[in-house]
């Protein structure tokens, strides 16, 4: 049986997105990370070619496709060599709108996903705060009951899409401590007591947008709660599949654009009289990553394989498929970013950019400790 299982419907999606990836974003990649941002315009022209809602129920806009689509969107539009514009547009189409899709109310999708979906509205996920982080459960943000209305205060930190989004998918605290006093509400940004702090720096993924926001009195309607009141957390941990599944793909689909590059440069750079690709450490490192790169590929498969069945263990191969990933990244582009000696540290170099903040996939959407934790409690108990 072929593995992958992929179909000419699926190649057919493939190119879809290589031409996206490669008008639209490839030309554009090394600007738009000096500008540190990208144009909003790009939501819409991706939504236009049904690249936001591949997932989603096609009453609603989307493609009712599965998790085999969203692999395909992210390993084509990582050709662009923008990670930051790629991970900015799977915020908007898996991170945080799968909740509202999932768990909310016809008016919640009619009035916030339909427009998601085309790129109309922006969308962010405010879930990580300064205190909490992959303790979800610890989060401080309150939304006290009103009447008709919720009022919110406290923070959020490191929220992607923060200083452009229309609306947040907001996880905040409506009952006591721990996770069953965690709800889900939709923020429209525009409302009073609503505001971004400030535009946060970072080392890598530049061109998206990351930021703090704060909830200061902020009232939203009732109608804005997804699902039901206290069952927030739960409904997080299963979103938390997606997006660390998503970070998997990422994870390898920049590695297979930073190895080619490398290949590249190793073929016709000249050191002592030898081309570094005939030189034998060089062949034999490469070929190690190679094979790392090729195993986290094929485990990062596997999980979509369960996922989409909806295998219990789905959960457990989605932990290693992102640990996997993340930690093989900050060796990998290290390891790459060697080959290049001195221009390695030249940011015109695609390995060098690349090289910047090698943590981050092993931080977001759970740290590594945290997939640790979640395979150790599944196969050697508690």
């Amino acid at each position: 049986m072929a593995f992958p299982p992929f179909t000419e419907e699926h190649q057919m999606f493939r190119e879809a997105v290589r031409t996206f990836a490669e008008k639209e974003i490839a030309p554009h990649a090394e600007a738009w990370d000096r500008e540190q941002s990208f144009p909003r315009e790009l939501f819409r022209k991706a939504g236009a070619q049904g690249f936001l809602g591949v997932r989603f129920d096609p009453a609603y806009g989307g493609s009712g496709l599965d998790y085999w689509f969203t692999g395909i969107l992210i390993e084509e539009l990582m050709r662009g060599r923008n990670v930051g514009v790629v991970v900015g547009l799977m915020v908007q189409c898996e991170i945080a709108t799968s909740v509202i899709h999932a768990y909310g109310s016809e008016d919640l999708k009619r009035e916030w996903l339909v427009p998601a979906i085309r790129g109309e509205r922006i969308a962010a996920l405010g879930i990580t705060e300064p205190a909490a982080g992959s303790n979800v459960a610890g989060l401080r943000t309150t939304a006290r009951r009103e009447g008709d209305v919720y009022v919110i205060n406290g923070s959020k930190i490191f929220i992607t899409n923060g200083t452009i989004a229309d609306f947040v998918t907001l996880a905040v605290r409506t009952g006591g401590p721990g996770p069953g006093g965690i709800s889900v509400l939709v923020v429209p940004t525009a409302t009073p007591g609503c505001s971004v702090g400030r535009k946060l720096r970072k080392v890598m993924a530049h061109a998206s947008d990351t930021a703090e926001l704060f909830f200061d009195n902020c009232r939203v309607p009732a109608t804005n709660l997804v699902g039901e009141e206290g069952r927030g957390f739960s409904y997080i941990m299963r979103l938390f599949q997606g997006e660390r599944l998503v970070l998997a793909y990422i994870a390898n689909s920049w590695m297979r654009e930073i190895l080619d590059e490398t290949l590249r440069y190793a073929r016709d750079r000249e050191v002592f009289g030898s081309k570094i690709a005939d030189m034998p450490v060089w062949r034999h490192r490469l070929a190690d990553l190679m094979a790392q790169l090729e195993a986290s590929r094929t485990l990062t498969w596997y999980a979509t394989e369960l996922l989409c069945a909806g295998d219990s263990q789905a959960e457990v191969y989605v932990s290693m498929a992102k640990l996997v990933a993340g930690e093989l990244f900050k060796r990998f582009a290290a390891e790459c970013d060697q080959v290049f000696g001195g221009y390695g540290c030249m940011e015109e170099y695609l390995v060098a950019r690349a090289s910047g903040g090698i943590s981050g996939f092993a931080i977001g959407a759970g740290t590594s400790e945290i997939m640790r934790e979640i395979i150790a409690r599944r196969w050697i108990g508690k």
